[in-house]
């Protein structure tokens, strides 16, 4: 497998031009700290993939691990705590990464949520046992972490349905992932409707044969950035056999280009599932991501979303001018205007119907927010930007704890986000290249463009 699909370019050459678009485009270089990552890179096609950093006791990609900074990593660890299934001697076996952005802790000035990536290595006799033993530990876990002094349970996703149902106004097809409540999951069913208007109840354990997509979501307080953040912890759960054979349970092993694994005693059970990975593994990663940018470009308008995502795509196919671009944006000051969506996230989460965050709180996290930008940037755009936060903000000063949004705070976050939307663009859009890439994905609604 190899890290890039182009030859790597002398550092410094590349680097001087790099400099001249990012004067052009007004965006601020360490060019130390550029060259090292530069080098770093080249270096990276010709050396081993994974490396461990033996100090700090993580592994990951080289390529990731050059954006990975271990100065949160205590707290890091203790939130994986929280949100990790546990090790079970002789049966199951883990391996705890963060990922996405949480793992770009380098160049990540203002991070977005806590995002972890749980690897399960169930071994058991049947893949129906194995199951069997999934199921028993996400419920313990959703139920022992349902709520406490700093977090709270938000979400669980698990199992796929075994049929089209109605539930709550919506439908959902057979074979898509289902979403549980904490109460859903306490009590071990949902209750839904068949398209002819029949009830139906689907329960945890008959669910449980096809896991599907598993996840589950809090709310946590993040003492260390002093404000709430969404943790999650995404699972990829594996069966391994009596003849040792590995199956994943969802049909996919997914790869380890954005991951940072935080204890180097899991080295043994990655590697063990490595093995199993796909010989394109690497052009599958870069095609889902592919995907994702397609959908925040033309769907689900997401411009930071997407270029986030273009990122881990640039750097690992050889387009290294627009990954040392972005990487460079993400670090600077402007990039507080990501924490919008992770404000509006969490204000979601306060508004549902079994939430306990007061709207304190999240008050507390907006008045940081506000302050961060006004501290941060200056201009016309930047004083609108200001201007619809404290609309946002005095619109939740009405709100209450499980209650929706009302319609002027839905207004407000409406405007908040379509803001914040056209700083990031306007800033990708500066880069020809990149423009040109966005462009391409938005003239082929139906067909993604290749990179």
């Amino acid at each position: 497998m190899t890290s890039s699909t182009s030859d790597f370019e002398d550092p410094r050459v590349l680097l001087e031009r790099i400099l001249e678009s990012a004067r052009r485009l007004g965006v601020e270089m360490d060019e130390e700290e550029a060259l090292q990552w530069l080098t770093a890179l080249a270096a990276a096609q010709h050396e081993d993939e994974v490396v461990v950093d033996e100090e700090a006791g993580v592994f990951g990609h080289r390529i990731v691990m050059l954006d990975f900074s271990p100065e949160d990593l205590a707290y890091a660890r203790r939130i994986g705590r929280l949100v990790a299934l546990p090790n079970v001697p002789g049966q199951v076996e883990t391996a705890l990464a963060l990922s996405g952005s949480s793992a770009q802790s380098r160049i990540q000035s203002y991070p977005g949520d806590l995002d972890f990536f749980q690897r399960v290595n169930i071994q058991a006799p049947t893949r129906e046992v194995a199951c069997q033993i999934l199921a028993q530990l996400m419920r313990e876990k959703a139920l022992t972490t349902r709520r406490g002094p700093t977090y709270q349970l938000i979400e669980v996703k698990f199992g796929s349905y075994p049929l089209d149902v109605i539930r709550d106004g919506r439908k959902h097809k057979k074979g898509a992932p289902i979403s549980w409540t904490p109460a859903e999951v306490d009590a071990g069913y949902i209750e839904a409707e068949l398209p002819n208007g029949m009830p139906v109840r689907l329960t945890w354990d008959e669910v449980a044969q096809d896991p599907g997509w598993c996840k589950m979501d809090w709310v946590v307080a993040d003492p260390v950035r002093g404000r709430l953040a969404n943790a999650s912890n995404m699972l990829d759960v594996t069966w391994e056999a009596p003849d040792g054979s590995i199956h994943p349970l969802d049909g996919y092993l997914d790869p380890y280009f954005q991951e940072v694994y935080l204890e180097a005693e899991s080295i043994p059970v990655f590697s063990k599932l490595m093995q199993h990975l796909a010989p394109d593994a690497l052009e599958e990663y870069v095609r889902q991501l592919e995907g994702e940018v397609h959908k925040y470009l033309t769907k689900d308008i997401n411009y930071g979303k997407a270029a986030k995502r273009m990122y881990n795509i640039f750097r690992f196919t050889g387009r290294y001018e627009e990954a040392a671009f972005l990487r460079e944006l993400f670090d600077e000051p402007a990039t507080v205007l990501y924490q919008v969506w992770t404000l509006i996230r969490t204000l979601d989460d306060c508004c549902r119907a079994e939430s306990h965050i007061p709207m304190t709180t999240v008050l507390a996290q907006a008045d940081k927010l506000i302050l961060d930008v006004v501290h941060v940037l200056e201009g016309e755009r930047e004083a609108e930007i200001v201007r619809q936060l404290l609309r946002l903000r005095d619109a939740l000063t009405r709100q209450e704890s499980g209650q929706a949004l009302s319609e002027e705070a839905e207004a407000a976050r409406a405007a908040v986000i379509q803001v914040v939307n056209e700083y990031f663009y306007e800033r990708l859009i500066a880069m020809p290249s990149i423009r040109t890439y966005i462009e391409r994905h938005q003239q082929t609604p139906k067909q993604v463009p290749r990179t």
